[in-house]
């Protein structure tokens, strides 16, 4: 599978190939410099990684490649903790093809690779399989079974065959008094709606991203139909209503988004993102598009009743307008 990355200003190769097996490379993908981690986010820290690996590749002239894992390997230890996820593996792959990433491995992370010891790790898949030619990692990387590997470990252990390896140190945020910038932060800025910090973090807005469902067709009934995402493995933002801009076939577009469950109308099991676009026509059941939050509007609430929350959603999309006023910008690459 390839991605093509468009993103102005960074002078990429035509393509990023997504390679899932390490067994049986092509030769053009061997003795790449390689950034490994889960990046989760793609966050300011994950992206001084992927530069700090680029460096090594444009000083040594080898392609630029990153290794990550699916499912998270949290998710795998922890399958009943609630969701988590910044981004799915389809945004993370398009934001390292942005990045300029030549190739991204994509292991699947299951019983046999959390059985893989640290030193299997470095010695069979990085030097063997993969024939790494540097290695670049953050330096709170853990590797290996039992997560027994470090950086420093992984640092020895390459060096016995030739390989250097570069660990990123934490990078400072600027989101409060000796932070970094880190996953976590951001999940707990969604959390509390604080969408500005949760941006800094990630070095661009939160978004959701997923195909429309079918819901229930209510908003059309009421004069403001929405197109509906099921949240699925996406952390949970604080429940409510938000300006949001909206990707759709590369044209991106302003809009109006509840999420949470509903609880004028029973309340959901599973929350949703409800997104009504402003001054747009088009049925959009079965598109892929990507949700922008961009401003917390107001808290999720119960109305007593269908006008009252159609005299609500009217105040929400003028809300939203004054928020975007100054437009949605540039659209991003394909989905």
């Amino acid at each position: 599978m390839i991605l093509r990355p468009l993103v102005a200003g960074l002078s990429l190769r035509p393509v990023m190939r997504i390679l899932r097996h390490p067994a049986g490379l092509p030769d053009s993908a061997r003795g790449a410099v390689i950034a490994i981690g889960n990046f989760d986010g793609v966050h300011n820290g994950h992206v001084a990684v992927i530069d700090a690996a680029r460096a090594e590749a444009r000083r040594l002239g080898r392609p630029l490649a990153v290794l990550t894992f699916a499912p998270h390997p949290r998710r795998f230890f922890r399958p009943d903790q609630p969701p988590f996820l910044l981004t799915r593996l389809r945004t993370k792959l398009r934001l390292f093809a942005g990045l300029g990433v030549e190739f991204a491995h994509v292991l699947r992370f299951d019983a046999r690779l959390a059985g893989v010891t640290a030193e299997q790790f470095v010695d069979d898949l990085l030097v063997d399989q993969l024939a790494a030619r540097h290695v670049a990692v953050g330096y709170d990387f853990v590797f290996g079974k039992g997560r027994a590997g470090r950086a420093d470990l992984l640092r020895a252990r390459l060096a016995v065959a030739g390989v250097a390896t570069t660990t990123v140190a934490a990078v400072a945020s600027a989101t409060g008094p000796n932070a970094v910038f880190s996953s976590t932060a951001a999940r707990g800025a969604l959390a509390a709606g604080d969408l500005a910090t949760a941006q800094a973090i990630l070095g661009r807005p939160f978004s959701i991203e997923g195909r429309v469902a079918i819901g229930d067709r209510r908003g059309r009934t009421i004069g403001f139909p929405t197109a509906n995402l099921w949240l699925g493995e996406y952390v949970r933002p604080r429940f409510g209503v938000y300006a949001v801009c909206v990707d759709i076939a590369g044209r991106s577009h302003p809009g109006v988004a509840n999420l949470g469950l509903r609880p004028t109308f029973g309340g959901d099991r599973e929350p949703r993102l409800e997104v009504h676009l402003l001054d747009f026509a088009g049925d959009l059941y079965g598109q892929r598009i990507c949700v922008d939050l961009l401003q917390f509007l107001r808290a999720e609430q119960k109305f007593d009743g269908i006008d009252a929350l159609k005299a609500q959603i009217a105040l929400d999309a003028a809300s939203a307008r004054a928020a975007l006023a100054g437009g949605c910008g540039a659209a991003r690459p394909s989905l």
